[in-house]
């Protein structure tokens, strides 16, 4: 049925098609680009969209569109790019090219081998990739996505490997790429704070090959234009005026209002939704009947589809749709569909329904696609038969849509559906499930608990696991029984709590025999390995993993192989760290990989990354990091604990490197999207914000992540944070107390203190050593020994975590960097400062972390003035000031000018006030003056300013003579007469 839709014009929006027009001119010329169009609903992402589509088309272009659709919480795998290659297969035009790529046939549905594997994903992405590039080489190619705020996960993964790794990347050595551009749109207004589609914006926006660009609302002059453009007859100056003002910019909005002044009521409404319905009840009957059933089936409905459902004569049907479409509320589409013009009004409509007439209207649509036999829409029916409380023909449909949702590599989308099963399951009687007894709901808990663990969802993983271990019975079948139980312990191990999963483990350990070996018990066997070590039992592990090894090998289980494979090399020899274990780590990522096994493939790059950063190779880990984190991204596990590890060592890395704005430029892009298991991972920003002087934001941020159940990471950075915070501001007593209070929540059940306890001795040290050398100086001797011994107490606590006196590892550059520092802290608590031991602190951390470097050398710039080596002092202070100022550590910096004051390392340009600049005294009498004024002795200002006892009378005696007092009292209190000096706020009680 042929139609004269009317076009709106496109006003303005000349810069934005300048630079899309720009973006196809440089694909036509071999250079692969993307841009993501954003904007808010209404304001003309579509209209944009269009225009270029038109002028791309016209100028040789193929373009193809796929659109995402709203369908609340049921996902419908590739939705727009299944679009796209039903519009491909329907065109003769692409025949040989189609023949050559049967991904085809796997995302329409033909398809019958399983991808639940993430290595068959991966081939179904680089199908896709493969397939795109091939078109592009016949002709320039242009691939619109509207809608992206509502793709499926799916969707949103394969257009995160098409832009990241897939066609859209320039060839290496300046070949030309392939002449492909992506313009993809979503509605800014919809993302929400955890909304899905975050992440991956947040991600591709880094690419270079991927641009951002937003459709900001449209200037009351073009609003006006737009209008008057739209209307042919003379409008009032006080409607248009009007129209303007409500429509703020956007230009649909500006369409419905100037619409609705057709209403006999002549006024405008408060609200779109009401514009938009009245536009609609303008309508016929007949009409407004097809209208909302159209509503009921989604943004686009085929016609076929739509004549069934209303149930009207072909004709009748026709005139309602014609009326439709002049009122511009449906669009004809391609492929004989409809749609409406505008989500909103969409919504507006399938809003007013009554609940009586929305549930049959559903329960229509589920009926008619069943009728049509295609299993790629189950996920519909689904969705429709629940929301016409059709229970059994929602629960049959939901499975199906799981079972599809695996064979496309749709894990998410898997696990929602197994969900609905599993909700279902209660309120349909056994006899009207549609499948035999080979079902249960343990199985399917399982399987939603497997699927929960591939998408990275590990607390749901857990709580599944567990509602699947209390469904099995006493006359399970044993292999079922151990499973569910060595599942259960994987998922506990994600969240820490590892007793409980060792519990686990051995229990289905014990279900399975050894002999004959079966994959149940190899697997049932790495498990066990990974939370024995976890509690401490290497020896148990150390055995069951060898005796597991041979299984696995000997079964031709690869991925099991590589898992403990991993599994030794970390108990065996000198662990991941040594050059041995690092190797063995290698062999087991290739296994992985050729297994195509990707959780554990991560497992080894992980510790082939954490390995060279406890080697002190940080630039080493760097590339383990990437590798691991761009495996983890292609394959949608980016959520999962390896790659959550992986993106806080990726940070701590940047961070002691010293790339602070780099760390926090990524941390930013995590901090909104990780999940809640994942909060920890920005902890070396927070340690970035400490360094800074931004003492009372990371407290607060860190603080807050002790808050909720115990997490083991969590806890480890909020106590680096809290303890470094506490000493800074020069709050000994704080500093322990918090050391003490981590060290007690991070030590396991077998008493084996954290790795991290000598950092945080170390933080907490400078705090002790501080107010040891502070009594010393006003003569509290008494004090002074008290910190010394606490001092002495928190060395003890830190050595045996680095150097163990049997048995245990030692810790690599970074722990012995960090008890080099201890040990010099405290040597600087009981004595004063020391050069050799913080020349020995400098050189330890030389490794690499930047910062600790440059503390270490404030400290060894002191240590040399105390011994009057004044030049090498004012070269440690140099290097130190440089790095403070490079990393803005305006802590450092502090510090560093204060040393350098005091020690007279550099003569200053200029005296910072009118008093300094009146006084009659040398900046180094103003020095004395200062400390004259706070009651010290001439031994202890001395000590305090790197000169002798002698030298400093000598400054006081002139000080007195300058200032024509008899004494010291009166020197000062001439002083503060004169503005010499300023008196000190106390410190409150």
């Amino acid at each position: 049925m042929p139609q004269n839709v009317f076009t709106p014009p496109l006003i303005g929006r000349d810069e934005e098609l300048a630079r899309l027009a720009g973006v196809l001119e440089r694909t036509r010329a071999g250079e692969a680009r993307a841009v993501l169009l954003a904007g808010d609903a209404g304001v003309g992402k579509t209209r944009v969209l269009d225009e270029v589509a038109a002028r791309a088309a016209a100028a040789g272009t193929t373009v193809l569109t796929g659109h995402c659709v709203d369908l609340g919480d049921v996902g419908l795998p590739y939705l727009p790019f299944t679009e796209i290659l039903g519009a491909l297969t329907a065109d003769e035009r692409f025949a040989d090219v189609l023949a050559g790529h049967p991904v085809v046939d796997r995302l329409l549905g033909a398809g019958t081998d399983a991808v639940r594997d993430v290595g068959g994903r991966l081939r179904l992405f680089e199908g896709m990739a493969a397939l795109l590039a091939d078109l592009s080489d016949t002709a320039p190619l242009l691939l619109v996505l509207e809608d992206l705020h509502w793709a499926d996960q799916s969707s949103r993964d394969l257009l995160r490997f098409l832009l990241s790794r897939g066609i859209v990347q320039r060839p290496a050595g300046g070949a030309p790429g392939h002449r492909l551009a992506v313009l993809a749109s979503y509605r800014a207004d919809d993302l929400h704070r955890r909304h899905p589609l975050r992440p991956l914006l947040a991600e591709l926006v880094r690419l270079p090959s991927v641009e951002r660009l937003e459709l900001q609302p449209m200037a009351d002059a073009e609003v006006t234009r737009l209008v008057r453009a739209l209307e042919a007859r003379p409008l009032p100056e006080t409607t248009v005026r009007r129209i303007v003002e409500r429509a703020e910019g956007n230009a649909f909005y500006a369409e419905e209002l100037l619409a609705a002044t057709d209403t006999e009521a002549g006024g405008v409404p408060s609200g779109l939704a009401d514009v938009l319905l009245i536009r609609v009840e303008q309508l016929s009957d007949t009409a407004q009947q097809v209208l909302r059933t159209a509503a009921v089936a989604g943004r686009r409905v085929e016609h076929e589809l739509l004549r069934d459902a209303v149930r009207l004569a072909e004709d009748e049907l026709e005139s309602a749709l014609r009326e439709a479409v002049g009122r511009q509320l449906l669009v004809a589409g391609d492929g004989d569909t409809y749609a409406f013009r505008h989500a909103l009004a969409r919504e507006a409509v399938y809003a007013d329904l009554l609940p009586g007439e929305r549930a049959r209207l559903h329960g229509a649509f589920a009926r008619l696609l069943a009728a049509g036999g295609r299993p790629e829409n189950a996920a519909e029916r689904a969705h429709h038969h629940r929301e016409s409380h059709e229970l059994a023909e929602a629960l049959a449909a939901s499975m199906e849509a799981a079972d599809h949702a695996q064979r496309v590599g749709a894990p998410a989308e898997e696990l929602r559906h197994l969900e609905a099963v599993l909700d279902l399951w209660a309120a349909v009687e056994s006899a009207a499930r549609p499948w035999g007894e080979g079902v249960d709901r343990v199985t399917l808990t399982l399987r939603a608990s497997a699927a929960a663990a591939h998408a990275g969802d590990t607390h749901r993983a857990v709580a599944l696991a567990r509602s699947a271990l209390a469904g099995v019975g006493q006359d399970a079948d044993s292999e079922l029984a151990a499973r569910v139980r060595y599942t259960l312990a994987g998922n506990l191990m994600n969240v820490d709590s590892l007793s409980a999963a060792f519990a686990h483990s051995s229990e289905a350990l014990a279900m399975i025999p050894a002999e004959p070996p079966s994959p149940t018990w190899v697997w049932a066997a790495a498990t066990h390995v990974m939370a024995a070590r976890h509690v401490g039992d290497n020896d148990t592990a150390l055995r069951v993993a060898r005796q597991a090894l041979g299984a696995a090998e000997e079964l031709g289980l690869t991925d099991a192989q590589a898992d403990l494979m991993v599994s030794l090399a970390l108990l065996e020899g000198g662990g991941r760290q040594s050059a041995g274990g690092r190797e063995r780590l290698r062999e087991a990522r290739e296994l992985a990989r050729r297994s195509g096994n990707a959780q554990v493939e991560g497992r080894a790059l992980f510790n082939l990354a954490i390995g060279s950063f406890e080697a002190g190779a940080l630039e080493e880990c760097v590339p383990w990091v990437t590798e691991g984190l761009d495996r983890a991204r292609r394959a949608g596990l980016l959520s999962s604990l390896y790659p959550l590890e992986m993106r806080y060592l990726r940070l701590l890395v940047l961070y002691a490197l010293g790339r602070w704005d780099e760390c926090l430029g990524a941390v930013a892009e995590d901090a909104e999207v990780l999940p809640a298991a994942g909060v920890y991972t920005v902890g070396p920003a927070l340690y970035v914000s400490v360094a800074r002087g931004d003492l009372m934001g990371a407290t607060e941020r860190a603080e807050a992540l002790l808050k909720g159940p115990f997490d083991w990471m969590a806890a480890l950075v909020a106590g680096i944070v809290l303890t470094d915070a506490a000493a800074l501001r020069g709050d000994p007593p704080g500093a322990v107390a918090r050391l003490r209070s981590t060290v007690e929540a991070l030590t396991d059940e077998a008493g084996n203190r954290p790795y991290v306890t000598v950092r945080l001795a170390a933080l907490a040290l400078s705090a002790v050593a501080d107010a040891a050398c502070a009594a010393r100086l006003t003569g509290d001797e008494a004090a002074a020994r008290r910190w010394a011994g606490t001092a002495a107490e928190l060395e003890e606590l830190a050595r045996p975590t680095v150097l163990p006196e049997e048995g245990g590892a030692r810790q690599g550059p970074e722990g012995l960097a960090w008890l080099a520092r201890v040990e010099a802290e405290r040597i600087r608590a009981v004595s004063g400062p020391d050069v050799a031991a913080w020349e020995k602190a400098v050189a330890a951390f030389a490794y690499g972390d930047v910062y600790e470097r440059a503390r270490c050398r404030l400290r060894l710039a002191e240590a040399l003035l105390v011994a009057e080596r004044r030049e090498e002092a004012a070269a440690e202070a140099g290097a130190a000031r440089e790095t403070a100022v490079r990393l803005g550590a305006a802590a450092l910096l502090e510090r560093v000018d204060a040393l350098v004051r005091r020690g007279r390392l550099t003569e200053p340009a200029a005296e910072g006030t009118m008093a300094n600049r009146a006084s009659p005294l040398t900046a180094r009498e103003q020095d004395v003056l200062r400390l004259l004024a706070r009651g010290r002795s001439n031994r202890q200002i001395g000590e305090e300013l790197f000169i002798s006892g002698k030298t400093a009378s000598v400054h006081v005696s002139n000080i007195l003579g300058k200032l024509g007092a008899a004494s010291r009292t009166e020197a000062v209190a001439i002083a503060y007469r004169l503005g010499l000096v300023t008196p000190e706020p106390t410190a409150s009680p």
